[in-house]
Parts: structure tokens; sequence; C-alpha cells
């Protein structure tokens, strides 16, 4: 259903004001019954600075100059010794102090002043128009009862149109200000209580946002903004901070949850710990400010206080019945702000927390990513994308994707991201980690089914080993520009059970870059998946060429041009996108060798690694190399039954990596003064700027690294 705004009566220029579509709003009380005076004109300047028109003061008998009724009948002459709208004291006419009146905030009815065309009655009681229109750009009259019903009516759609704290906030001022009040103060809670937990600590209110109507006419333009007008009473009223102590005034009123007067004893008490003690005296006598505390679903989370200048009608009993409507509406509207952005915040956290904050820099490989939600009302959802560094200098390169984009979606994505992860660890084949992650999802129950692509780059070998589960096929950009979709076996979705997966193994050419996606990218209802994955080819290939055959474009770039593809409403899904640019590590940068478990592979471990860095023009690293490098080999040669591998690779870093078929691996720890050995660890973690171990299918790997200078 879509919410039409309320047409209010207004001047039509050619139009009958006999017409039955321009009736008034009939009630009990006849327009010209003593009370029944009208809420305050308002106006528009650009945007919602508003103000309350005013009319001038005429005494019975006496005519407006330079005004003329309708259709040019003459001239009419109208008494108001009591309007709400009348500047005491004035006796200028309205045409030169009046400022030019302009259309009413959307849904706010405009009031009318004296002198304007009003119903009269038939002899059976019933009201018709007297025949006389009014000016054009003049508003019509209205009932008072009628008006309130529209205002608060009108009011009410507008704070609820709020989503946020600050817009159901600025919703309430704006609707109130100069329609109802001079000028609002809104104070709430701090901090504010979330659903039904308990709020700690005393009660302390802090001044969330203040309106006024601004006091400086400009009558060529309009009034001026609300920040350049002249100081007045009311901008001395209110404190930034007060805390409402228990058994106060304060605490009592906002505990009475009842709009009420100020001038009332226990409000008048109240002021001067609301506004603070100075603030009390800004304001205005009599029934010209009403308190209204805000209550929310479960409790009291702030006040508003409605101001009206002295020179304005005092409120009347029944604008607090219109002051409790907007304070109700305004605290629930607050309160579900609160919710819905705790909620917004558990997403966003959900998200940091199930997607990696930060991509590692493997060693040959440079890496970018992107990730958008479905929509901003569901921010996290069940895409996600990993980069796992392995033994070897090598790096695992994972997208998944399970379906739906709800919260549970991304629960169920992050236990499958955690034990892909575990799995990564174990340094299993890509087919074999599907296969885990497929019996994993059967575990988490029925109908648990997501897509997944686990790809391997080694960047000694430039080569790349890539299993599919169900999901849009990855896209190479070469490095002369052209795009090229990998064959690789589709598979079956995680999930189904019973299925093989099949690993193949490709070139990674350095300089080629690998996109790994999900299929929100290239898959909507206004296009199918290969029709997407088509389009992403040629975006590719056309921003390679603009980089020219022998520069790849910069990967970040290159993101963002993959998301430009995107039109708008053409994004029904969420969309994890991995970048891989492989740079590979040259073969003159890499030593590998094959040492037999014997005592005296330690001396030649020494001497093959000597050698390669006075080849590398890395002789100060000799003495270090020559000390870590024995001592961890000693380790592997005593326990392995096969030969030892070591390999030095020459990077950034001075990385040495020595394997043996043996899984335990070695801990670090104290060696005591009567131990002959349990030092080689230890000296390891002293000297080397990194090490670590990881376990392999066929043994594990030691590893540590040195900076080069």
């Amino acid at each position: 259903m879509t919410e039409q705004p309320i047409s209010f009566e207004r001047p039509q220029p050619g139009v009958d004001p006999a017409d039955p579509r321009g009736a008034l709003v009939h009630t009990s009380t006849p327009a010209h019954a003593p009370g029944a005076g009208t809420l305050p004109v308002q106006g528009r300047c650009g945007g919602d600075v508003t103000a309350p028109l005013t009319t001038a003061h005429t005494t019975p008998g006496t005519s407006e100059p330079g005004t003329s009724t309708p259709f040019g009948k003459g001239k009419d002459t109208v008494s108001d010794p009591v309007s709400e709208h009348s500047q005491p004291g004035t006796e200028q006419t309205a045409e030169r102090d009046t400022p030019r009146p302009r259309p009413a905030p959307d849904g706010i009815p405009v009031q009318p002043a004296d002198g304007q065309d009003r119903p009269t009655p038939d002899p059976d009681g019933q009201e018709r128009r007297s025949g006389q229109s009014l000016p054009p750009g003049r508003p019509t009259p209205m009932r008072r009862d009628g008006d309130r019903l529209r205002f608060v009516g009108a009011a009410t759609r507008r704070i609820a149109r709020g989503i946020d704290l600050d817009e159901i906030v600025m919703g309430l001022c704006r609707a109130t200000v100069p329609t109802f009040s001079d000028a609002i103060l809104v104070y709430l809670r701090d901090p504010l209580p979330v659903g039904d937990e308990r709020p700690t600590g005393p009660l302390v209110l802090r001044l969330r946002r203040t309106d006024r109507i601004p006091a400086e006419r400009d009558t060529e333009n309009g009034f001026l903004p609300a920040a350049q007008p002249e100081p007045n009473e009311l901008d001395t009223v209110g404190a930034e901070l007060c805390e409402v102590r228990p058994g106060s005034a304060l605490a009592e009123v906002l505990r009475g949850v009842r709009p009420v007067f100020t001038d009332a004893p226990a409000a008048r008490a109240a002021l001067p710990e609301l506004l603070g003690e100075d603030g009390e005296f800004a304001v205005p006598d009599g029934q010209r400010a009403i308190l209204a505390p805000l209550r929310g679903r479960r409790r009291v989370i702030g006040a508003a206080l409605f101001l009206r200048r002295p020179e304005r009608i005092a409120f009347e009993p029944d604008d607090l019945l219109v002051a409790a409507q907007l304070a109700t509406h305004s605290a629930l509207g607050i309160d579900k702000a609160v919710l819905y952005g705790r909620e917004a915040y558990i997403a966003d956290e959900l998200q940091r927390t199930m997607l990696p904050e930060t991509l590692p820099r493997p060693t040959g490989v440079r890496l970018a990513s992107r990730y958008l939600p479905a929509a901003e009302t569901a921010r996290v959802g069940g895409d996600w994308y990993d980069a796992i560094p392995l033994p070897g200098s090598r790096v695992a390169l994972v997208v998944g994707d399970v379906m739906g984009h709800s919260m549970t979606s991304a629960a169920i994505m992050g236990q499958l991201r955690t034990t892909a992860q575990t799995l990564a660890g174990l340094d299993l084949p890509p087919q074999e980690v599907l296969h885990h992650l497929d019996e994993q999802a059967q575990r988490l129950g029925v109908d648990r089914m997501a897509t997944c692509l686990y790809a391997v780059y080694d960047p000694v070998s430039h080569r790349i080993t890539i299993a599919n589960a169900g999901h849009p096929p990855p896209v190479l950009l070469h490095l002369g520009g052209r795009a090229e979709v990998l064959r690789v076996p589709a598979g079956a979705p995680i999930g189904v059970g019973g299925v093989d997966f099949e690993a193949v193994e490709l070139d990674a050419p350095a300089g080629a870059t690998l996109l790994l996606y999900t299929d929100g990218l290239v898959e909507s209802r206004l296009r199918d998946v290969w029709t997407g994955i088509e389009q992403l080819r040629e975006k590719l290939a056309a921003v390679a060429q603009l980089t020219g055959p022998d520069h790849p474009p910069p990967l970040e770039a290159l993101c963002d041009e993959v998301l430009d593809m995107l039109g708008p409403g053409d994004r029904d899904d969420d969309i994890a996108l991995l970048a891989a640019r492989f740079d590979g590590i040259a073969p003159s940068d890499v030593a590998y060798w094959f040492l037999e478990p014997e005592d005296a592979a330690p001396g030649r471990a020494r001497r093959l690694a000597r050698r390669a860095l006075q080849r590398w023009g890395l002789e100060e690293l000799s003495d270090s190399v020559e000390l870590l490098v024995s001592e961890v080999v000693t380790n592997a040669v005593r326990y392995a039954s096969r030969p030892v591998t070591l390999r030095l690779l020459r990077t950034d870093v001075l990385r040495c990596e020595v394997g043996d078929d043996v899984p335990q691996l070695p801990r670090l720890r104290q060696a005591r003064a009567t131990d002959e050995g349990g030092r080689g660890l230890y000296l390891v973690n002293r000297l080397a700027r990194r090490w670590g171990a990881t376990r392999l299918s066929t043994g594990k790997v030691v590893w540590f690294e040195l900076n080069r200078s």
C-alpha cells in the first residue's frame, strides 16, 4: 500500500469555491465560536525552515488598505480581537508586514488568519460557503478540531518515516516547529537502553536536538536559515546534560508520563534541573511551554519541551493531547531506531568476523578483494572468500556461496569457512578439501547447500591446482590482455553428498590475474549466468587494453571496474570477489636439494647454503644461515627415514625450508642446564625473523625467514 499525502484546502486559480471537492471539514463547533482559534501558519524557504505567519491587528469597522475581495467585488473588514496569529501592538497593514505566504510542509494543514472567507450557516443549520473566494496564495479556513487531527496525523507519519535515531528526532522537530510550537528541545537518555536490557548507572538526559523559528525575516527571499537568526530569549534555553536524581521534581514528572504545562508547580520545580538554573527564567510564563516525557516500550527514554513565545497565544488544554501523541510516537520510533541500530551493528560485526579483515601477503602473489551485501537491510549473507598461506610459499584461494543471504546463511558460511581453513592447514589436495566440506555441510543439517571453488597456487612451479563444487568458473586474465574462462569440472554443490570432486592443474604464468567470484556478480533477473560470465570476460579484456600489453591493470582498480559492470537494480544477491595477481618466483631465486638422512647431512647442508648465498650476493648472512640450517637439518635427520629436502628462496626476505617424512611437529622448550640438546629451536627463535612448522600429508616442513639487510 502506498501512502498518499493528504490534500489540504488551498485556493486554486479558476476553481469555484463552491465546488464539493473544496468543501470544509465540518465539526460540531461553529467557525465563529469563541475560543476556536487555530494553529499557527507555517511557511517554507527552500528547505524546512519555517516560521509563523503574522497578520495585521485590525479593529472592527476598519478596512485593510490595499486589499480587495476576489473577483473585484469590494473590500472586507474583519474583526480579530483574539487571534493566535496576530502580533500584539502591531498596527501595520498585512500587505506591508506579512511575509509572502509559502506552501506548508506536506501533510501539515495551513491555518487561516482572520479576515478570510468563512462558511455561513444556512437556515437549516448546514454550513455553506459565502460564495466569496480568497485571493490566490492565501490559506483557506480550517476548524481547530479538524486541524489538530490533521496535524497529528501528518506529524506522526513524518516521524514514522524515519529509520535511524537522527531521522526520527529531526522528524519530530520539523513537524512541530512552527506549526505547533515556536521552539522544541528534545532530551534523550544517555546511553539509550536497547530492548529489554536494564540500564546501568544514574538516569542522565542529554540534549539531542533543538529547533526554533528564525527570529529575522527577509521579505525578498523568505525567512533566513535557522542557523543565522538574531539572539532571542529562547536561545538560552537548554542545558547540554542533566542527571535526574531519584525523588527529584524532574523524576516525578517523568514518572508521570503525561505531558504537563510548565506553569504547574511540579513542572516549574523540574525546569531548573532540566534546563539549568538560568534556563528556567527563559521559559515564557503562562501556558506557553509543555514538558512531555518520552516513554518507550519499557521505560522513559527522554523528554521533549515545546515552547511558544510570549507574543503568541498560549497552549490550550487540548494541546496536551497533541503533545502526548507526538511524544508517544516519537518514543516508540526511537525505540525502533535503537533496536534497528543494534541489529545493523550485529550484522556488521558478524560480517567483519566471518570475512577476513585483511588479506595476507604471501610470496609471489598479490591479492585484492571486494564484498557487497545483497542490500543495506541484509548486510551479511552466505558469500565468503579467503586466502590461506600454505607451506612451500604456496597460497590457497577460496571463494564460496551458501544459499540465501540471511543470518542463517551467514552462520553456515562461518562454519564452512572455518572448516576450510582447518583443512587447508593440513595441506590436503583441493579435491579432498571439498570432500570434507561436503561431509561437514551434511552434518550441519538438511538443505545446507553451498558452492565452493578451492585453488592452490605454487609460485615456484608457476602452477595452480583447482577443484570446483558447483561454482561459476574462474576467469584468467593474461598479461597480453586475453581473458580466458578456465575449464574446470563443475562438480556438484557442497551438501549433496556421495559425489566425487575432480581437480585440474593449469599453468599460472607470471603477470596473469585470476578472478574468483560468486554468482551474484554474473547472474540476475536480467541475465543468465553464462551471459554474465561472457560479459565479465569482455570487461576484463577491455580493462586490460587500457594499460597496454606489457603492464597488467592495478588490482584495486580492476576490482572496481568489474563491479561497475553491475547496473542499477542489477544486483539480487551477495557478491564476493577475490583477485590474485601471479608474480611467481624466478628459478634463479630458488635453490633446492635432497639430503640423505645420515650424519654427514648437516655439514653438506651448510656448504650448499653458503654457495647459494655467495651466488646471490648475501655473504653477510652466511654465519646465521649456516647455524640455523645445521640445527634444523640435524633435527630432521635424527628421525627421518627418507631423504630430507632443503630449499632456499630469495624474495624480499631469505626463506629456508626443511622437509622430512615425520608428521610430529617440533615444539619450542626451555632446555635445562644439564641437558645436552634441546637448544636448536631456541636459537632459531632468537635469530630468525619468523619461523614455524607445518604438517603435510607426507610429513612436515620447518621453515624460518631472515631479513636480507
